[in-house]
């Protein structure tokens, strides 16, 4: 984990393994997360260390419920935590590794990435979100084409279908990670709350407590002041 200004950088460091997910690195990511969430950090870029994203669960403990709890704990988290998560796709991002793509609010993806849920390959089976977003994400032919026909789709189709909303490097993940960083955080989170399914009763209470914001006021004054809004998040 390194830290640049408002934007946390959260690296996966399993570079002999191409990243795989285990039970202690979904654990990691979690507990990293949420460590940089209460040091102030506005938004995280999930990345992988070495020539891979993330090329899928690690075989050798994925059969396990802990593991799988581990997993799926971990990418609900990150849908349901307050602060944008990029995800800067560097390479492969296969079976877990589109999956923790997808948990992610936004994708960055460089010339090398690739995407893919071959399930259908390995006799596996993933959870009811994973298919409805990646539907939802990647549209349905191909979705269809990854959950059904085991195909892997490219970087420049996974733009085309909408799945991956810029390309480039980490650095250039970075970069718009700080120009997210100065939005209102308040109303950051109060969007991500409806576009990951969030009940009305919470998005109702989120409303009003946007409103009621200080926030809400800074943009004001700064309207009026002609000068860029200093949000606080509160």
């Amino acid at each position: 984990m390194s830290r640049d200004g408002n934007v946390s950088i959260l690296t996966l460091g399993r570079p002999d393994f191409r990243n795989a997910l285990n039970t202690e690195l979904c654990r990691a990511i979690h507990a990293g997360v949420d460590a940089e969430i209460a040091a102030g950090a506005r938004v995280i870029v999930i990345t992988g260390e070495g020539t891979a994203f993330c090329s899928g669960a690690d075989l050798n403990g994925v059969y396990g419920d802990e593991f799988l709890e581990a997993l799926y704990g971990m990418l609900q988290h990150l849908t349901k935590v307050p602060v944008p998560v990029i995800a800067a796709v560097n390479g492969a991002a296969i079976g877990a590794g589109t999956q923790l793509a997808m948990a992610c609010d936004l994708r960055v993806a460089d010339e090398r990435a690739k995407f893919g849920v071959p399930t259908v390959r390995n006799g596996m089976a993933v959870d009811a979100w994973t298919i409805r977003t990646l539907d939802h994400l990647a549209g349905s032919a191909a979705a269809r084409r990854m959950l059904i026909a085991g195909e892997l789709i490219s970087r420049d189709e996974a733009v085309a279908c909408g799945m991956v909303e810029r390309t480039g490097d980490l650095a250039a993940a970075i970069e718009w990670a700080h120009e997210i960083s100065t939005l209102a955080p308040l109303s950051i989170a109060h969007n991500k709350l409806g576009l990951n399914g969030a009940d009305d009763e919470a998005i109702l209470e989120s409303f009003g407590r946007v409103w009621a914001s200080e926030d809400v006021r800074e943009a004001a004054t700064a309207r009026i002041e002609k000068r860029s809004p200093n949000f606080q998040g509160r």
